[in-house]
């Protein structure tokens, strides 16, 4: 691959393992070791626990470590105003959380 991709907060990726298992998801969050892909989002159930707290969600995150990031596929980002050219061609930006 000619520019690899550089995983980003936001991006939207398919995970395609060695194994055969695609995951496919948002990325929630991004470190130098390993990123989280969230993979489903579904409402807290509603009880007497859940009744008065804030998050109304419950997010399913799976772990990619660094070594992995080659097995991953840029699909599109929701960030407003940037192309897939600007995702996949600037390995060099850092990444602010």
């Amino acid at each position: 691959m000619a520019h690899p991709y550089t995983p980003q907060i936001d991006d939207y990726v398919k995970w395609n393992r060695s194994t055969g298992q695609v995951d496919e998801g948002w990325i929630y969050f991004v470190d130098d070791d390993y990123i989280t892909i969230e993979t489903g989002v579904r409402d807290k159930p509603n009880c007497q626990y859940t009744q008065i707290e804030r998050h109304k969600k419950i997010h399913t995150l799976i772990v990619c470590h660094h070594w992995y990031w080659h097995q991953l596929e840029y699909l599109k980002t929701r960030r407003p105003n940037e192309s897939r050219r600007d995702q996949i061609g600037n390995t060099n930006k850092d990444v602010h959380i």
